[in-house]
């Protein structure tokens, strides 16, 4: 334990949390998007605009795969959860897909923690 207020339980857990998001980023990654090969024109537009980078399938892939190396993955994950939140109509489907997002993305104990 790093302090005396705090619990080393919570720390621990914490601890095996980080290990395991570590562990994931060594694995071999899937392309999260289906795409097709970027022409030089488009991946010169994205050295141009960022939101066209985003707005490119293969962009987003590749910038996914800049993000893992510098172990920042998760970002990239959080990002793409809610654009599909915000895609969402169903009211049911928003506050599960919410409720996934906060445990996923900004819970402290998430293994993905933004």
């Amino acid at each position: 334990c790093w302090c005396c207020c705090c619990s080393c339980s919570w720390n621990e857990d914490r601890e095996r949390a980080w290990r395991a998001s570590r562990e994931t980023k060594l694995e071999p990654i899937p392309n999260c998007e289906a795409c097709a090969r970027p022409t030089a024109e488009e991946v010169r537009g994205w050295a141009q605009s960022f939101e066209k980078l985003m707005k490119s399938p293969a962009g987003r892939n590749v910038f996914r795969e800049f993000l893992r190396t510098e172990y920042s993955e998760e970002n990239m994950l959080f990002w793409l959860a809610c654009e599909e939140l915000k895609g969402e109509c169903n009211k049911h489907s928003i506050d599960e897909k919410a409720r996934t997002i906060y445990e996923d993305y900004i819970s402290i104990l998430s293994p993905k923690e933004v």
